[in-house]
C-alpha cells in the first residue's frame, strides 16, 4: 500500500495545497485543493472518498471531482463520499444544494448518479477499494464534528488524525496498537496559541502534551501548518520537544505500507 501526500497545508499559497492523501490509486483521504494535482485519468480512479469533517480545505475538491469525471464514470457505480451524518448534512445542505454548486447525488441522474453519500460512525472499520483495505474511523476534537482515520498494515497502522485540538479518546483508541505511522496536525505557533484552543487545533505546546502518549518505533508527521508559520512553529517545537525526530509532510511524497 502506499500512501501519497497530495496535500498538507492549513490554507493556500504558492507551493500550498490544503489535505488529501491518496491510499493507492482509488480512495481519497479527505479532498483539499492537492486533488487538482491529479490528472484525469487519476481522478477517474476514485471510488472512495473519506471526509475527516465539513470545513472547506478538506472539501472543495469534491464537487470539482464529480465535474471532472463524470462522463469518464458512465456506467460504473457512484463514487462513495465516506463521512459522519452530520458532516454529510452540511455537505448536502449548504454545497450539494443547487445553488452554490450543483447536486451531484442526482446528476446525471437520480438513479445513476456520480456521488453517493455514506454515513460512517467512530469505531467502524471499513472495508474498501480493490484491495479491500481496512480502515478504521477515529474520534477526532474539532470545532465541528470530526474524525481521524487508521489504515491498517501488517506492520503497524498508518494513522491520521485529522483537524484536532487535545483528544484523550484517540489515544484511547490507539492504546495498545501498533502504529508505523502517525500523521498529526499543527497548524498555529505558539505565539497564537489562544487562536488554536479556539478553533479546535494544536499548536507546539498542546501537540508536546499530546507526543507524551505516543511510544514505541514510529514515525511521527507532521500536517496542516498555516502557510508562512513553517519556521516559527519548527522553532517552538525544537524548544519544547528537543531531540524528537519530527518529519514536516511535503506534498507529492509518498510513504510506502506494508499491506
Amino acid at each position: 500500500m502506499t500512501i501519497r501526500v497530495l496535500g498538507c497545508s492549513g490554507s493556500i499559497a504558492k507551493g500550498c495545497r490544503t489535505t488529501s492523501f491518496l491510499l493507492d490509486d482509488d480512495i481519497l483521504i479527505d479532498a483539499g485543493t492537492g486533488v487538482g494535482d491529479l490528472d484525469l485519468a487519476e481522478l477517474a480512479r476514485i471510488d472512495h472518498i473519506l471526509v475527516s469533517h465539513s470545513h472547506l480545505d478538506h472539501v472543495l475538491g469534491i464537487p470539482l471531482l464529480a465535474d471532472s469525471v463524470m462522463r469518464r464514470r458512465a456506467g460504473r457505480p457512484p463514487i462513495q463520499v465516506h463521512a459522519l451524518p452530520a458532516t454529510l448534512a452540511v455537505l448536502k445542505s449548504h454545497l450539494f444544494n443547487d445553488h452554490l454548486w450543483p447536486d451531484f447525488t442526482r446528476i446525471p441522474s437520480k438513479d445513476k448518479p456520480v456521488l453517493e453519500l455514506v454515513p460512517l460512525h467512530v469505531g467502524d472499520v471499513l472495508t474498501l477499494g480493490h484491495e479491500q483495505r481496512a480502515i478504521e474511523v477515529l474520534p477526532a476534537a474539532h470545532s465541528v464534528p470530526a474524525v481521524g482515520y487508521a489504515v491498517r498494515g501488517t506492520r503497524g497502522d498508518w494513522v491520521y488524525t485529522g483537524d484536532t485540538g487535545p483528544n484523550p479518546a484517540l489515544w484511547q483508541a490507539l492504546q495498545g496498537r501498533q502504529v508505523s505511522h502517525l500523521v498529526i496536525e499543527i497548524a498555529f505557533p505558539e505565539s497564537e496559541h489562544l487562536l488554536a484552543q479556539e478553533a479546535g487545533h494544536h499548536c507546539p505546546s498542546s501537540l508536546a502534551a499530546e507526543l507524551t502518549q505516543v511510544s514505541g518505533d514510529l514515525s511521527l508527521m507532521l500536517t496542516h501548518v498555516k502557510p508562512g508559520e513553517m519556521d516559527a512553529i519548527q522553532h517552538d517545537l525544537a524548544r519544547l520537544l528537543p531531540g524528537v525526530s519530527l518529519h514536516m509532510l511535503v506534498a507529492g511524497q509518498s510513504i510506502a505500507l506494508a499491506g
